[in-house]
């Protein structure tokens, strides 16, 4: 098998290794990376993830990774721990479905999270409210999460029943890349499965305790779906580091955006100054406490998550200008040349 023309798609990413479908749609070939589990992107280095699409050779005997190409979108998480590494979740995705149940009841904090993490991505987001079966007014939950989703389609389905799923097949054109996004349980393998035709993934029962489905998905894996569209299963995600910035906030949050446009002072810290149009809005019942507490969540966060970034691209930068220091100043010693 030669990989000399033509580039390699990554459908699931592993510890030191890849596995990849060459662009004629031969079979999965495992491809190898660098010792440090990484490869060139854009000049610097990267650790290839589902999605992305990469140039492998077999110079050294086996398949091995030697570039990314550059991704046009990428579906970003902040990494788990004191680190302020960022993990890539997927790349060249096209739509996001942010997957969150009805039953129980929606948590309209977490999906403006996910939303937050898609407008930043560059795809576009779509809401899928699963498990539309078990509640007696699905219609008037998707009202609920809608005015927390504003500019996203919201859909209510049943992947047990088959029910609501036409406008979301109808994302399934060719050329197209899906990732579904959300917590444990809100059945998300269930619907790739639907969306499949087929058991692509494995799912889990149904708990009696919480009705919540039992977590299945281990791992990130690229899915073939009918039509030419692919698909890109997650685990469910616990705790999500938001990495965002000031754009994909004003999206998910319009609504407080506009508000803060308004207020008086360009520094308001809507703490009753005078003018804040966002305190007003509140005391009127225009703006929603729980929507602007989770404005406020998300904001320190992302404000977080870029300070810890610009102190670790510091450290680099002098970590790198030491470095060419010190072998500047071996060169001028010159071999066997002792110290001063």
């Amino acid at each position: 098998m030669s990989f000399d023309e033509g580039a390699a798609r990554v459908v699931r990413a592993d510890k030191g290794s890849v596995l990849v479908v060459p662009d004629d749609r031969r079979e999965p070939v495992r491809a190898v990376l660098d010792r440090d589990g990484l490869a060139v992107l854009e000049g610097g280095r990267v650790v290839p993830t589902v999605g992305d699409w990469v140039l492998v050779d077999e110079a050294d005997g086996e398949p091995h990774v030697r570039r990314v190409l550059p991704r046009s979108s990428a579906l970003v998480r902040d990494s788990a721990g004191a680190t302020s590494r960022e993990q890539v979740l997927a790349a060249n995705v096209d739509v996001v479905l942010v997957v969150e149940h009805l039953d129980p009841d929606p948590d309209l904090g977490r999906v403006e999270r996910l939303l937050t993490l898609a407008w930043r991505s560059g795809a576009r987001p779509v809401v899928v409210l699963t498990k539309a079966d078990l509640v007696p007014d699905a219609a008037g939950m998707v009202q609920d999460v809608a005015a927390a989703a504003i500019a996203v389609d919201v859909h209510a389905v049943s992947a047990a029943t088959d029910e609501g799923l036409e406008p979301v097949r109808a994302l399934l054109t060719p050329g197209v890349t899906l990732v579904v996004v959300g917590p444990s349980g809100a059945g998300k393998s269930t619907l790739v499965n639907a969306l499949a035709g087929r058991d692509a993934m494995s799912t889990g029962d149904r708990r009696e305790s919480d009705g919540r489905g039992r977590h299945t998905t281990t791992h990130r894996e690229l899915v073939p779906l009918p039509g030419g569209a692919v698909l890109i299963d997650t685990p469910g995600i616990r705790g999500i580091g938001v990495v965002a910035d000031g754009d994909a906030l004003a999206t998910t949050f319009a609504d407080v955006a506009e508000l803060v446009a308004m207020c008086r002072f360009a520094d308001c810290h809507h703490a009753g100054e005078p003018g804040c149009a966002v305190t007003e809005a509140l005391a009127a019942g225009e703006l929603t406490r729980r929507r602007y507490d989770s404005w406020r969540k998300l904001a320190r966060e992302a404000a977080y998550q870029a300070r810890r970034t610009d102190s670790r691209l510091a450290a680099e930068e002098r970590h790198r200008w030491k470095k060419i220091t010190q072998e500047y100043q071996r060169g001028m010693r010159g071999p066997g040349r002792p110290r001063d």
